[in-house]
């Protein structure tokens, strides 16, 4: 029995199913784990979307921005970007059952007996474990809520920055939506940098990976991610995991077999 955690998969499920063959998955004994952003930018949205609903109770999924994104045009809050691929959801015959099955996905998920978390992004400098799991059930109450549609129409933003604990209101849920959901580089405070998105050789002087900011509160927890496709899968940092390695730019989709953290991957070129 082992436990697979993989990365930004975006539509590519053909990579998906090669990988799967690859580590030779059995349903039956293994499980998934998936970083967030199932969807968008690839061919094969809904494909995904489809297979890892159907996988069951044993397999876990995290929300990324684009599963986001996807939730929010399916309720017109936002009008889209060019460059999305997620019609086909939206006019699927089985697309408000999708749809409430990822609407009801976490933004962490903890697995005390393996010893790993995973996110899609990243997680505040201030927030241990107890924290980031509080917060994470703030924001997946409105998701599943009546106010779902609000929070869509209010999730899109820079602001608030720096996570407070005195923030309230939108301001709040939409600073921990975008740690969980959109982090790379932060300033030393642990400020976000939302707009910069390149790789730890080329980066301001004034900037570091939210992984690097000192005196990091989940610096003792292991921490699977997606999201960060300029790592290449290297973050230099113990006890963090990026699995992210641009499946959806034609490089790599990988997995790490959480119990001896050995990596998998196959090529999404072809």
């Amino acid at each position: 029995m082992s436990t697979y955690a993989i990365g930004d998969i975006q539509g590519c499920f053909f990579a998906l199913e090669k990988l799967l063959t690859h580590i030779e998955f059995n349903s039956s004994k293994d499980s998934l784990w998936f970083t967030g952003d199932l969807v968008n930018r690839g061919p094969q949205s809904l494909e995904t979307l489809r297979f890892v609903k159907q996988l069951g109770k044993n397999n876990r999924t995290v929300l990324g921005n684009h599963d986001l994104h996807l939730l929010a045009l399916s309720r017109q809050a936002h009008k889209g970007w060019k460059d999305d691929t997620v019609a086909n959801i939206l006019t699927a015959p089985d697309r408000e059952e999708l749809l409430e099955w990822l609407r009801h996905q976490p933004l962490i998920h903890h697995d005390a007996k393996l010893g790993y978390t995973i996110v899609h992004a990243g997680l505040a400098s201030t927030w241990d474990l107890a924290t980031a799991m509080r917060l994470s059930k703030e924001v997946e109450s409105v998701l599943q809520s009546e106010d779902a549609t609000q929070f869509f129409q209010h999730m899109y933003g820079n602001e608030p920055d720096q996570w407070q604990e005195d923030l309230q209101g939108w301001d709040r849920l939409r600073c921990i939506t975008n740690y969980f959901t959109r982090a790379r580089f932060c300033y030393p405070d642990g400020r976000l940098e939302l707009k910069y998105k390149g790789t730890l050789d080329s980066h301001p002087d004034n900037l570091m990976p939210w992984f690097n900011v000192p005196e990091r509160a989940n610096a003792d927890i292991n921490i699977v991610f997606g999201h960060w496709a300029a790592l290449n899968g290297i973050t230099n940092t113990p006890k963090t995991f990026v699995l992210d390695t641009g499946c959806v730019w034609g490089f790599q989709l990988t997995a790490m077999r959480l119990e001896d953290q050995e990596r998998f991957w196959v090529s999404c070129s072809s």
